[in-house]
């Protein structure tokens, strides 16, 4: 089976499972107590925090654990917004955003704030224009802008939104689940989402980072814990691991990037080629090095990955994240672009270009079975 769904998982790094492994044993206890145990899980959880840190850009003491990056975007953008309460209650988001933050603007409405939503171009970019006059309006309280995009892998101008940001007195969350790890995270963010598993980590971590000098106020009730910004107890064991994770997927991240973008390259221009009828999406050149994403018209994605699934591929359709509820996914319908027959392939660390050939051998016959079962032939 050739897993081809990193943007939803990455696999467990190798690294990760060593590391989970020796803090089972070493991590167990309370990290909040004063005994020995109970130190040197203290010790372990503060060391990850400064090494996950330093890969993120960030002071240390700005970092803290939340139980996955859907948690940290929330407490991200509704702390934030609960913070800033008196510079207004807007909110400002890209139309791409993923599902976590378009959720948490839902409950801001449902408190009596207003969301203004700010439109993509054909390949999933920010209209840069529209998003500056969305964060000089009088009242906005918060503007979130992706670091990359989960569906089609276009990487956004975030460094360009953070000067916009900054010249409006407005803070901005970044959600920097696909590019954590893999590319240096852009300057200017006041608030920074990510989730250890879209990295090589375990699952169940994730890292919210508050710049010094941003407000911000924990929506949740109080809880002594990380700084008095997540409750709960601390899972050293996952976190230790999310850490050595995160350092070695950035140690080889230029070399490892460079060779699945070249993988991605083939599938973007083989998979035209091959099927008839078949649409890429997403930003050609800007983009993460291992997402590729297409659609093929007159095809059902459903049925076309439960063809791949057969042939020894997974795969995803749309948004890893909605793909259940059968809607159209809101990112493709921002862009313009084809929703149905969708295909998102996202290659992991150690993709080999023969799983990328066999693939792309397979593709051509999967989606013409489907067509011709449908009564379509081209």
């Amino acid at each position: 089976m050739a897993y081809f769904d990193a943007a939803s998982t990455e696999p467990l790094h190798p690294q990760a499972r060593e590391a989970l492994i020796a803090a089972l044993d070493a991590g167990w206890a309370d990290p909040a107590r004063l005994y020995g145990p109970a130190r040197r899980a203290k010790m372990l959880l503060e060391q990850a925090r400064a090494e996950i840190a330093e890969v993120l850009g960030c002071r240390s003491d700005e970092l803290s654990f939340t139980a996955s990056g859907t948690q940290a975007v929330h407490l991200g953008v509704l702390g934030a917004l609960r913070g800033r309460r008196r510079a207004g209650s807007r909110l400002v988001v890209s139309a791409v955003e993923h599902s976590s933050v378009l959720h948490a603007g839902q409950v801001h409405e449902a408190g009596g704030g207003s969301v203004e939503t700010v439109g993509v171009g054909r390949t999933g970019v920010v209209d840069l224009e529209a998003f500056g006059a969305a964060v000089r309006a009088e009242g906005t309280a918060l503007a979130c802008l992706q670091s990359a995009n989960h569906e089609v892998g276009t990487a956004q101008p975030v460094a360009e939104a953070a000067e916009l940001c900054a010249a409006a007195g407005v803070p901005l969350l970044v959600d920097a689940a696909q590019t954590a790890g893999r590319a240096p995270v852009p300057p200017g963010w006041s608030l920074l989402a990510a989730s250890a598993h879209k990295w090589g980590g375990p699952a169940g971590v994730g890292v919210l980072a508050v710049r010094k000098g941003t407000r911000w106020r924990s929506p949740l009730p109080e809880d002594e814990r990380e700084r008095r910004r997540v409750p709960g107890f601390e899972n050293v064991p996952a976190i230790v691991a999310a850490a050595a994770a995160l350092r070695a997927v950035a140690a080889e991240a230029e070399r490892e990037g460079a060779r699945l973008a070249a993988l991605v390259d083939r599938v973007r221009a083989e998979v035209p080629r091959l099927v008839p009828d078949v649409e890429v999406i997403g930003e050609p050149v800007a983009r993460v090095p291992h997402i590729v994403t297409f659609s093929c018209l007159y095809v059902e994605g459903e049925a076309l990955l439960t063809e791949l699934d057969r042939a020894g591929f997974s795969v995803s359709s749309g948004s890893s994240c909605t793909a259940s509820t059968l809607r159209p996914s809101h990112v493709l319908e921002a862009m313009g672009v084809l929703t149905h027959g969708n295909v998102r392939v996202s290659l992991p660390r150690g993709t080999s270009e023969a799983d990328v050939d066999r693939f792309l051998s397979v593709l051509p016959d999967a989606v013409r079975r489907i067509r011709e079962e449908a009564g379509v032939k081209l």
